[in-house]
């Protein structure tokens, strides 16, 4: 155990951790707070230096016994703190140490997919001379905000990409290849070994593919008020 992880795991004794045998200090970009089933609990490095509030939270969050509003203001209260120190890992966190749920397949979903299938290898010809590893793409009816997702797994590699059916449906196929290529900008930096944000790096490499930066807007409301709030993706 690292000298970090060893002063954060005492910090955490001491606000009530019990049952934990062991700490790691991590930087995961996808995980913020896991407790295996050996009771090792890992815990990203940039709550080291976190308030005791915030590590009242974690405490919270892996006790069996919270109840589940609590725990749900826990997990906000830890997302809150990482997105205001680490910023840049905003768009991949979207969990802490739960399964992906799945939607499952509607009609003209198969059909849907395919043509998704199609735009990717062309994009991947057209724009990044084939390099991108093919990934599942998958259709989701929970995007509420959200246009695409690219998501890693533990280890930082993508897994797959997300279109929102709300998206497709409302706004159609033209912006739904820009919402494609743009997290196929993404793929690509998880491909080469860059960090997946929206910083500099990004920005260059969207606008040489001619990709649409922003990644969220309302897709539950008629179109003619969507397109008048496209917005970059928060960084709180």
């Amino acid at each position: 155990m690292t000298e970090d992880a060893e002063v954060l795991l005492q910090r955490l004794i001491a606000l009530g951790l019990r049952s934990v045998e062991r700490l790691r200090a991590t930087e995961n970009r996808s995980v913020l707070v896991s407790l295996s089933r050996q009771r090792v609990l890992s815990v990203h490095r940039a709550y080291a230096q976190a308030p005791d509030p915030v590590l009242k939270a974690i405490v919270r969050f892996v006790s069996r016994w919270t109840p589940r509003e609590r725990r749900r203001a826990a997990r906000h209260e830890i997302i809150s703190y990482h997105r205001a120190t680490v910023p840049d890992h905003l768009d991949h966190l979207d969990h802490l140490d739960r399964p992906t749920r799945r939607d499952r397949l509607r009609p003209g979903d198969t059909e849907a997919l395919a043509k998704l299938g199609l735009l990717f290898q062309a994009l991947n010809q057209r724009h990044f001379t084939g390099s991108l590893p093919a990934v599942p793409l998958r259709l989701s009816g929970r995007m509420r905000t959200r246009l695409g997702h690219l998501s890693l797994d533990r280890a930082g590699a993508p897994t797959d990409i997300t279109i929102s059916r709300r998206h497709l449906a409302a706004h159609g196929w033209d912006e739904a290849e820009h919402t494609l290529l743009h997290e196929m900008v993404h793929l690509w930096q998880c491909t080469v070994g860059h960090k997946v944000d929206h910083g500099s790096q990004f920005r260059a490499k969207a606008r040489e593919v001619g990709a649409v930066a922003a990644a969220r807007r309302w897709v539950s409301r008629p179109t003619h008020h969507a397109l008048g709030t496209i917005h970059h993706a928060p960084r709180t």
